[in-house]
């Protein structure tokens, strides 16, 4: 499990912010406390400072590697992962995540490409068009425009490819809407599934719609159904990867409310699993970032006078995330404007003392990211939370694990140690898979060419 862009102070953040909420005692403790095991250094092959794509290679490749790189390593060469070597093994693979599925992290376990912005060609490479084949039983995200051919309204791709047409080709049960998600039974739908419910990354946990996408404990626990029923007759398991992904992007836009919302959501998956493993001894599950994001302070001190506090009031107040609240602003120039500027700070999130300067700033025009980063600060102001930046950071995450084996993850370790164990665990030959991926007539099916499609995310992560 991996919750992208979430530091120690994040679970400080979210235990503070969950015990105002609910009441709790000072001395509560959130799913993840009760399993921490340790710490994980993050640093990439180039850079003291990984980005997502070098991060989650260390966990799936056991190597470091350049930032940008999807599972390959620092000479751009393939390196086999993890999900590759289970699956070659015979046990039953998945991914879940609430990015899009081509997403940095997701991608690493399952394809290989030389920049993380080659989305059109990790979508093909993991409905199993590469040396390998296919090699994941089950991926539920979003991300469903890399899979639509470019005459699609809503595609990413420049090409004509039809990627939920050849996944059905290649056997995938392909769906995308709550309905079919929810129809989902063990016993009349079979492996490989692929479930798209958005065309870009699935919503934050503070808009999502529930009766339009499942959350992140719902995925996993449907998840988790498929893969014991279809490995129910084996002895071989299965490897599942959970990313609690859109933590990491509220984090980029400081946005701690909608940061908040997602840990929460990421908390109860937590919980979720580990009910699964106490159910099924010779389980362990590992949970880890793979970066910190935003560098997040639970203070804010900017006087000359001390003041050791924060306050989460603010944050509870916050109804939607300062992304969906920008757009609006982005769109609506009527003449009432300045009314509708101050309707969004308002209900939007819950301020009543509304500052004049808040509304004659929000009133001019600004892009996108100027709006979202500004209403983001106003509820930081409020809450006295203090960010360092926008990006990423290098400081050590938390490690946590629980099950069998876990004892091993004590202590302050490299990230590449997390794929070490799971290696060690599984009894896996990366080795091997890396030599099949590298043997292969199309070993340059990785690589960069004059017609390749590079994605630039608006929300780049990197």
């Amino acid at each position: 499990m991996i919750s992208d862009g979430f530091g120690p102070a994040s679970e400080t953040f979210a235990r503070d912010y969950v015990q105002y909420v609910k009441k709790l005692n000072y001395n509560y403790l959130t799913p993840l406390d009760k399993i921490l095991v340790g710490s994980s250094r993050t640093r990439s092959s180039d850079s003291l400072v990984t980005d997502s794509a070098a991060g989650a290679t260390a966990f799936a490749c056991t190597i470091k590697t350049y930032n940008r790189a999807i599972g390959v390593n620092p000479e751009k060469v393939p390196c086999g992962t993890v999900l590759e070597s289970a699956k070659h093994l015979g046990l039953a693979t998945g991914l879940v995540v609430t990015s899009r599925i081509t997403h940095a992290t997701p991608a690493t376990f399952s394809a290989h490409v030389v920049d993380r912005d080659m989305e059109a060609d990790i979508a093909a490479q993991q409905i199993g068009d590469y040396p390998l084949g296919r090699q994941v039983d089950l991926m539920f995200g979003g991300g469903r425009c890399f899979f639509l051919p470019n005459s699609t309204e809503g595609s990413c791709r420049i090409d004509e490819r039809d990627l939920v047409k050849e996944s059905k080709e290649r056997g995938f049960k392909y769906f995308s809407t709550r309905k079919e998600f929810d129809d989902l039974e063990p016993r009349k739908d079979k492996f490989p599934l692929l479930g798209l419910f958005t065309l870009d990354h699935m919503s934050y946990e503070i808009d999502r719609d529930p009766t339009k996408e499942p959350s992140l404990k719902e995925m996993s626990e449907k998840a988790l159904k498929f893969l014991e029923s279809a490995t129910a007759d084996s002895d071989k398991g299965f490897f599942l990867m959970i990313e609690g992904s859109r933590i990491d992007m509220a984090a980029h836009s400081n946005d701690a409310a909608t940061h908040a919302h997602d840990i929460m959501a990421y908390h109860e998956t937590i919980d979720l699993v580990k009910k699964y493993v106490d159910k099924h001894p010779g389980t362990v599950m590992i949970s880890v970032s793979d970066h910190e994001t935003g560098g997040l302070s639970l203070a804010r001190q900017v006087s000359d006078l001390p003041q050791y506090l924060w306050y989460p009031e603010p944050v509870s107040r916050v109804k939607n995330s300062s992304f969906i609240l920008s757009q609006e602003l982005l769109n609506y120039w009527e003449n009432d404007r300045e009314a509708y500027i101050k309707n969004i700070i308002r209900s939007g999130l819950g301020i009543g003392d509304i500052d004049d300067y808040d509304v004659n700033w929000l009133n001019q025009n600004r892009t996108q990211l100027d709006y979202e980063y500004f209403l983001a600060n106003i509820t930081n102001f409020r809450a006295q939370l203090g960010w360092a930046t926008h990006g990423h950071s290098s400081v050590d995450v938390n490690l946590y694990a629980y099950g069998q084996g876990s004892d091993a993850l004590r202590g302050n370790h490299e990230n590449t140690d997390i794929g070490d164990f799971i290696v060690k665990y599984l009894n896996l030959d990366l080795d091997f898979i890396t030599y099949k991926l590298n043997r292969h007539v199309l070993r340059t099916f990785h690589q960069a060419f004059e017609s390749t499609h590079f994605h630039n995310d608006e929300h780049h992560h990197h």
